[in-house]
């Protein structure tokens, strides 16, 4: 009988692979800045060699990079294709627009969907932090704080899901959404009842959520983007009967 060999793991490895992991999960972001080498070292109970060694390897795979002024940072190009040129032609024709609301009502109902069933009482405590700061936000009419909380209230939901693909999409959509968030609301907000409508509806997916609710929590995701989508159907109806009206005018002149 024939034994393989057991090979000990480099320590630079074990410590590559556990902050893969944790840029994986969330814990580390695009564009955060790492601890100083030595509390990094002391942290993972390792030596400064070693750690540095991990960090040269996770940056030659393009995860980590060294910034003018000192520093280590988690990339911010993690997800990048999601900046293509072609995402300015979902934002600038109007079909395009109803197929996003279509992707979303799929990627955001099945967040909603797991993050009641799997978050954590400290997950609980994030999405209500920023549902809080939303509130605010909401209440003084601050419309472009508000539409950048409003962003990462969905993102925390999807931090919940502890599902690392689900995040990650969610992330690296992060420009496209609030651009698409951004246009919706400065269609649908100037017209009365619809603000507090669409804010009511974010009460309801933070509920179904903390409630551990998943159908519910799915539910609303579904009922606020299908709202969504029908007040912007109808500004859309509404300026066409504008613009008709505008032609008549202008005919009888």
């Amino acid at each position: 009988m024939t034994y393989q060999r057991v090979k000990q793991p480099k320590i630079s490895d074990v410590i590559a692979q556990r902050m893969e992991e944790m840029i994986l999960e969330g814990t580390l972001q695009p564009g955060q800045k790492l601890q100083p080498e030595r509390e990094l070292a002391k942290k993972f109970d390792v030596s400064r060699p070693s750690l540095r060694e991990a960090v040269q390897k996770l940056a030659a795979k393009g995860l980590l990079n060294s910034r003018q002024g000192g520093g280590t940072y988690v990339s911010e190009d993690l997800g990048g294709s999601f900046t293509d040129p072609l995402l300015d032609l979902f934002r600038t024709h109007p079909e395009a627009q109803y197929d996003l609301l279509e992707f979303r009502h799929a990627l955001e109902g099945v967040t909603a969907y797991y993050a009641a069933l799997r978050s954590t009482q400290a997950d609980k405590e994030a999405i209500q932090a920023k549902y809080d700061e939303l509130q605010s936000f909401h209440d003084i009419k601050a419309f472009d704080k508000e539409v950048s909380a409003d962003v990462d209230f969905h993102l925390a939901i999807a931090a919940a899901t502890h599902n690392m693909v689900l995040l990650h999409m969610m992330r690296a959509m992060f420009s496209l959404l609030r651009q698409h968030i951004n246009d919706n609301l400065q269609n649908i907000y100037p017209k009365p009842g619809y603000r507090d409508k669409i804010h009511h509806q974010h009460t309801k997916l933070l509920n179904a959520v903390l409630a551990g609710e998943p159908e519910q929590a799915r539910n609303a995701a579904h009922d606020h983007l299908a709202y969504v989508e029908e007040a912007l159907l109808e500004q859309g109806r509404e300026n066409t009967r504008l613009e008709r009206s505008l032609r008549r005018t202008n005919q009888t002149i």
